[in-house]
């Protein structure tokens, strides 16, 4: 189990947990448009089981969908009837409005930037960080990518690359998940990847077949593909092994 932490210079919180013994990194886990729910919790532990500090930052939190926010429309959305769901659209509009303004944007950058910060020095991180993000998170997982030269491995779910960003200022290895059925993201993976490839970014894009939208969270039923979503974990965890295993150069730390 972990602990909440305070980053107060960004009015930020997050979620963190910690390995047994000696660190092999840390990752930095971006939540998904619900918020801070118990399930991105519950991945961070896994990182942490794993050997890895795993900091989840309450990115939403700070514009007022908390957990419990969030969590709530999430009911209402997957296990509620079709009358709850309807209604619970326009709260779910309400509430990630903010999220979706560049001032938030120009906030939610630096504030990731900032956890990165406190996690590079750390005995037994030693500079290793990766971050990890799902739906808004892996949108986030990317600019955060192209805005920290120190991240040394990234990898977006189901994520869309911010329109501000640019390609070339990322400096790290991506390997990003795709369901084949989530055609407003995954539709424009093969522009994605010219992209990347122009600006010499070392892109690994795996579209699953099969599946949609929100495969990996295994809290909401009618998305949730077990056996995709073991193998995406097990994907991650050894691109995470392979690329957070030695201390960067003495320059990017």
């Amino acid at each position: 189990m972990g602990t909440m932490i305070e980053f107060p210079e960004h009015d930020l919180h997050a979620y963190r947990s910690d390995p047994e013994g000696q660190p092999r990194g840390a990752v930095v886990v971006i939540q998904e448009i619900w918020g801070l729910v118990d399930h991105v919790k519950d991945v961070a532990d896994r990182f942490a089981a794993q050997g890895y500090v795993a900091v989840a930052p309450d990115l939403l939190g700070h514009v007022g969908l908390t957990p419990e926010v969030g969590g709530r429309i999430f009911d209402l959305m997957m296990r509620g009837t079709e009358e709850d769901r309807l209604a619970a659209q326009p709260q779910m509009r309400a509430a990630t409005t903010p999220a979706r303004q560049p001032e938030f944007a120009a906030w939610a950058v630096p504030a990731l930037r900032h956890v990165v910060d406190s996690l590079v020095g750390e005995p037994g991180v030693d500079g290793r960080v990766g971050v990890v993000g799902f739906c808004f998170g892996g949108t986030y997982a990317f600019a955060l990518a192209a805005a920290d030269d120190r991240v040394r491995a990234t990898v977006p779910f189901y994520g869309t690359f911010p329109e501000n960003a640019d390609p070339a200022t990322i400096a790290c290895p991506v390997l990003a998940f795709y369901g084949e059925e989530d055609h407003g993201i995954t539709d424009r993976v093969p522009e994605l990847e010219s992209r990347m490839e122009q600006a010499g970014v070392d892109f690994s894009a795996r579209v699953y077949h099969g599946v949609g939208h929100a495969f990996f969270n295994d809290t909401s039923p009618s998305k949730y593909d077990p056996e995709v979503a073991a193998d995406a974990w097990q994907r991650t965890l050894a691109f995470l092994e392979e690329h957070l295993s030695s201390p960067p150069p003495p320059d990017v730390q």
